[in-house]
């Protein structure tokens, strides 16, 4: 599954108003609900907020993969935002998180919803990537850089 399949340009957040873990995942979770009718922002803050419980998704390199299943969705759905400042997300490594990939996926969904993280993983241990996303100044540029690396890799 292709990303550009998955994210829409509006639910990019080029730099995030939050400044805590909370927030990010609210943040985020708002920019689904706004555009997925079928996605209530408080249902998916609390399957994000369960998750994290589990064990931090911050997974270093200042990248973090919140992620959740939800009933009543068809598909994989992800929302990006960025913080150029850095949030304490309790990353493995204990750094600043700057680039979050929020996932919700089909609670039926093991298989599509593992490949998806790991495609994002994968593509995000590009030190080039990483570079690239926190430079970029659009929600338009931001959406071609996700999709680009998405086709090359």
């Amino acid at each position: 599954m292709k990303l550009s399949e998955i994210i829409e340009k509006n639910s990019i957040v080029p730099e995030l108003k939050a400044n805590d873990k909370a927030g990010v995942l609210e943040e985020l979770a708002q920019v689904i609900s706004d555009h997925v009718s079928s996605i209530e922002k408080e249902a998916l803050v609390k399957v994000l907020v369960e998750r994290e419980r589990l064990g931090t998704t911050g997974i270093g390199d200042g990248v973090a993969i919140p992620h959740g299943k939800l009933k009543g969705i068809g598909r994989p759905i992800i929302s990006f935002g960025r913080s150029k400042d850095g949030i304490d997300f309790e990353s493995i490594d204990r750094q600043p998180v700057y680039l979050f990939f929020l996932l919700v996926a089909p609670d039926n969904s093991s298989g599509i919803h593992l490949q998806v993280l790991a495609k994002i993983a994968r593509i995000l241990k590009s030190n080039t990537f990483r570079k690239k996303l926190m430079e970029t100044e659009t929600r338009e540029e931001l959406y071609q850089t996700i999709v680009q690396t998405d086709e090359e890799h």
